[in-house]
């Protein structure tokens, strides 16, 4: 974006729009600091010429293309509205999500700004909201139905959003407690094996779920939660014979159960509980000739009323923007080469172990 005097007089075949940021915005807040928004802005409308005058903005160019940059800000202002700030990451996602709904590949009504501004939960000063469309559509999910499967790549935020919807339901006292649990894989779920007290033979598994929780809640509070039994994280296998009654019950890195303990977990289900299972298909550990669990529940309980599947994709990743790259290139790899996550299929490697 160009700040000039003044705007360019559009030229035959193309469109020209007016903007004017409110005065109690400040121009900072729109353009970024050091115009780092507006560089966004630029290299993501490159046919439209986009000049700023003060608190006016105006773009000239392809009609459908100066149509974008106008709903673009009208989105912006409306999450700037709310006081959220918007950054780099947000402006970018608003362009895709704008982008999938002009090319008729989005499907519902979803806007950016209502996908930016959802609040899950606050806790020490920060916000946890969606990032993404799909993201807001398995937050939504979660709060409709009873059994919510979120399967997507890594970095998606399918455990970190269940958790954050697991800590509201408990501080608004939808549940009475969560039960956070994992596969123990990589110790065939033998933990006599591992050196120390049970919480220490337990914490390389479950460490993820626990630096979660200390993201959402005092830190000081979680040994007490948990001496309480409000806040419970323990292995998959020691959900056996127990029903789960008043409880957010996730269950993380499910890829990596088997088709009986997946049978196991979901027939825990009580009364007043909610379950969220997450788990990535592309990374399965399981031992060679054992069928994952979170594969085979997509045919069993795909369309069975209450339960619902969420998929995210690469374009939901909300890491480092390499990883979800890094997600695509394995997958056109796979994909040219008949193999899953890089090993030959039907070898029994951990590639694609539980297939």
């Amino acid at each position: 974006m160009t700040q000039t005097p003044t705007a360019h007089d559009p030229a035959q075949g193309q469109a020209r729009a007016h903007f004017t940021v409110p005065a109690k915005h400040p121009m900072v807040t729109v353009l970024g600091s050091g115009d780092s928004l507006l560089r966004v802005i630029e290299k993501a409308f490159p046919a439209a010429d986009i000049h700023v005058r003060g608190n006016e903005i105006s773009a000239v160019g392809d009609a459908d293309e100066v149509a974008l940059v106008q709903r673009l800000f009208d989105e912006m202002m409306l999450v700037l509205r709310t006081g959220q700030p918007m950054t780099e990451d947000a402006v970018e996602r608003s362009i895709a999500m704008l982008r999938a709904s002009e090319n008729g590949e989005g499907d519902g009504q979803e806007t950016p700004a209502e996908v930016l501004t959802q609040n899950i939960l606050s806790s020490r000063g920060r916000t946890i909201r969606p990032k993404t469309l799909n993201q807001k559509r398995y937050v939504d999910a979660i709060d409709k139905h009873t059994i919510v499967f979120g399967i997507g790549p890594a970095g998606t935020g399918k455990t970190y959003l269940a958790m954050a919807k697991a800590v509201q339901a408990l501080q608004s006292k939808q549940v009475n407690r969560i039960i956070l649990t994992r596969p123990a894989v990589e110790a065939g779920e033998r933990l006599g094996f591992l050196p120390g007290t049970l919480y220490e033979k337990i914490d390389p598994y479950l460490r993820p779920l626990y630096d979660a929780l200390h993201d959402m809640l005092d830190p000081d509070s979680i040994p007490r939660l948990m001496a309480a039994g409000t806040i419970e994280v323990a292995p998959l296998a020691y959900m056996r014979g127990r029903t789960l009654n008043d409880a957010f019950i996730i269950l993380d890195e499910a890829q990596n159960t088997s088709a009986e303990q997946m049978k196991m977990f979901l027939t825990r289900l009580g009364f007043d509980s909610k379950i969220v299972i997450t788990g990535d298909v592309t990374q399965v550990d399981l031992p060679s000739g054992t069928k994952s669990g979170l594969r085979q529940v997509q045919d069993i309980l795909e369309g069975l009323d209450d339960v619902h599947f969420s998929r995210l994709t690469s374009q939901d990743v909300v890491r480092h923007k390499l990883v979800g790259r890094i997600v695509d290139a394995y997958e056109k790899y796979d994909s040219e080469n008949g193999t899953e996550n890089g090993s030959h299929k039907g070898r029994g490697n951990a590639g694609h172990k539980g297939k």
